[in-house]
């Protein structure tokens, strides 16, 4: 599907920006060929470099094609926005006012050409920085006196890869140490790649710390090469995984449910796919419960389950303003920050859902343009009698 989309990019971009330009018949097959081969790149990378989730390239080569598709995808936006200003153009010519279209189409062509290529690199540079944390308070209805307060810091969708290496990992966890958490929680997508190709990069995850535990689940990216082996690695990292399961710990005497759910990526590869009765199977049921889920596109059937809160990611917030309605549209309404879901219970306000931009990005489409990265600090704090 996705080649499919690239593919219908380019054509567009080829008929209505690139064609009409007054060049050779060479030279207009040259940039048919290379506009095609930059929008199907990800092919290449799929089957020759170590697959699409994670090619394994040096990061400077990674950078440059990235930026270059990025590049792609910004100029067939711009050619669509250019089009739609035309036609309101033509409109209002036949209304009877006189406009011109501005700059010849071989102007238009390289102004957007450019700004394409200089948005691309601002967007590639805000993804590739590291996160800043955001505090986020929330009063929880019923929320036990004795866990005011409770701090669980949320980190999803690092996608350490051949672009995101150690030394940011490094600066993430340095970041998530500062907070100084009750609960650090994770939410899949820690990872792109083998365990071999990996395992530096993932390394400073080891020390996490936090007063009550850390726990995590996986996300889609992590059954792309090898589930088995990276639930493994990550428990002997330190990391609690929850895969339909859940842990309770204590907090001020008071206890809490931390439980997880596989991602429906399981089923590809005829693993577990995600079950919230089996995750919540024996844990009690007059407890704080905070579910870890990947995908928040099932937090309804999770609220109407009896979880108090969801933490989700996946999203990464949709990465471009404005693409991010369509990004939400396919995860059935949720992008980013605070939502309250229907637990179908009368004198309830239902489950808290929070969804993250996410502290990373997938390699393949590293950009961020009004959507910042983050790890966020949740403060609960009881209602107020």
């Amino acid at each position: 599907m996705f080649h499919c989309i690239t593919a219908i990019l380019f054509l567009y971009v080829y008929c209505r920006l690139l064609a009409p330009l007054p060049l050779g018949r060479t030279t207009k097959r040259c940039l048919f060929v290379a506009a095609l081969l930059l929008s199907q790149q990800h092919v290449f990378l799929r089957f020759y470099f170590g697959g699409l989730a994670s090619p394994e390239l040096p990061a400077v080569v990674l950078l440059l094609l990235s930026w270059a598709f990025i590049s792609f995808v910004l100029l067939a936006l711009f050619t669509l926005a250019a089009d739609l200003l035309s036609l309101l153009l033509c409109i209002a010519r036949k209304s009877g006012m006189r406009i011109s279209r501005p700059f010849s189409p071989a102007r238009r062509a390289g102004i957007l050409l450019l700004c394409a290529m200089a948005l691309a690199a601002y967007g590639e540079h805000n993804a590739l920085r590291v996160p800043e944390a955001r505090t986020e308070e929330i009063v929880m209805d019923g929320l036990s006196p004795a866990l005011d307060g409770l701090t669980l810091v949320h980190v999803t969708d690092l996608h350490a890869s051949a672009l995101l290496r150690q030394a940011r990992t490094r600066a993430i966890v340095d970041a998530v140490s500062a907070l100084d958490a009750d609960i650090i929680l994770l939410t899949g997508d820690l990872v792109d790649g083998t365990t071999a190709d990996r395992a530096a990069d993932v390394a400073p995850l080891k020390d996490l710390r936090a007063r009550s535990g850390v726990f995590a689940c996986a996300g889609n990216h992590e059954y792309y090469v090898n589930y088995a082996d990276w639930m493994t690695a990550f428990d002997e990292l330190g990391l609690t995984m929850l895969a339909n399961s859940h842990r309770v710990v204590s907090v001020r005497n008071t206890p809490v449910v931390i439980a997880g759910v596989t991602d429906s990526a399981s089923s590809r590869y005829g693993l577990p796919g995600p079950d919230i009765n089996a995750a919540l199977a024996g844990a009690p049921k007059d407890a704080l419960s905070i579910l870890l889920a990947h995908r928040p596109y099932s937090a309804p059937e999770h609220a109407r389950a009896g979880v108090d809160m969801q933490l989700s990611g996946h999203t990464h917030g949709g990465q471009i303003l404005g693409l991010h309605l369509i990004v939400k549209q396919v995860n059935n309404g949720f992008i980013a920050g605070w939502y309250t879901v229907d637990n179908g219970k009368k004198h309830s306000e239902g489950m808290r859902l929070y969804v993250s931009n996410g502290a990373g990005l997938w390699s393949g489409f590293p950009v961020r343009l009004g959507v910042p990265a983050e790890i966020t600090r949740i403060v609960l704090r009881a209602a107020k009698p």
